[in-house]
């Protein structure tokens, strides 16, 4: 009965997306008024859109509050109590893959790029490329978690290998592999993931919940840039061959 009530108290998070919303709104009706001046059909469309993304949100935000965090920091805390710790890297493989198969703004951008290259880049490759990609960095993220060692460590390097791909890759698979960095960390991986990783490091001795269990999201949003890009590299290879 209280997890009821607590997820029916809609009032805080109804007014977090009416002050988010709420810029978006002031200019649209600002332009409405004075440049857009669209017709009344129209301006009904984006009112009920407008309408929907808010009870949208609200309902999103208020399932991550109640579930999805709760969730993912009884997750971390159950696994820290394993004798087998080794464990939780396989685990973080798991947990990052289905996340990002789950993650919808993967499969919009995936479906635009195959609409956009007109087949040529099927979307299917492009999500199990990201889900895998994701899924490897998670897993060296619980390591790191494991083992207590900085970010740095992963982030520095993880950049350069970047920047040495750079100019080995296609330039159409540069700019959907640095799209793909801000697509995979939506709010599945996000508000599981992280959960699940902070909750880890708040339930293990000689681990800082802030300094151990943050940062996976920037070794995830690392995994999406390279895998696409070696991705890139491999296509463009196969497709000189086959001219």
């Amino acid at each position: 009965m209280r997890e009821l009530l607590e997820f029916l108290n809609f009032g805080p998070v109804v007014l977090e997306v009416l002050i988010a919303l709420a810029p978006l709104l002031i200019i649209f009706t600002i332009f409405q008024l004075f440049f857009l001046r669209l017709p009344k059909e129209y301006l009904g469309k984006v009112i009920r859109g407008i309408f929907l993304t808010l009870i949208g949100l609200t309902l999103f935000l208020q399932g991550v509050k109640v579930g999805f965090l709760p969730v993912g920091y009884q997750i971390g805390e159950t696994l820290s109590r394993i004798d087998a710790r080794w464990i939780i890297i396989p685990v973080g493989f798991l947990f990052g893959l289905v996340a990002t198969l789950a993650e919808p703004a993967v499969r919009i951008m995936s479906y635009e790029v195959e609409k956009a290259s007109s087949g040529a880049i099927p979307a299917r490759i492009i999500i199990i490329t990201l889900s895998v990609g994701v899924a490897l960095f998670v897993a060296l993220g619980m390591a790191r978690l494991l083992l207590g060692l900085p970010l740095k460590y992963f982030l520095i390097p993880g950049y350069l290998v970047v920047l040495l791909l750079l100019p080995f890759s296609d330039r159409t698979f540069i700019s959907i592999a640095f799209d793909s960095g801000g697509v995979a960390t939506g709010p599945m991986t996000v508000t599981f993931v992280m959960a699940v990783a902070v909750g880890l490091a708040r339930a293990m001795e000689n681990r800082n919940a802030v300094l151990d269990g943050f940062g996976l999201i920037a070794q995830v949003a690392l995994a999406p840039i390279i895998s696409i890009m070696i991705f890139g590299f491999i296509y463009s290879a196969k497709m000189r061959r086959k001219k």
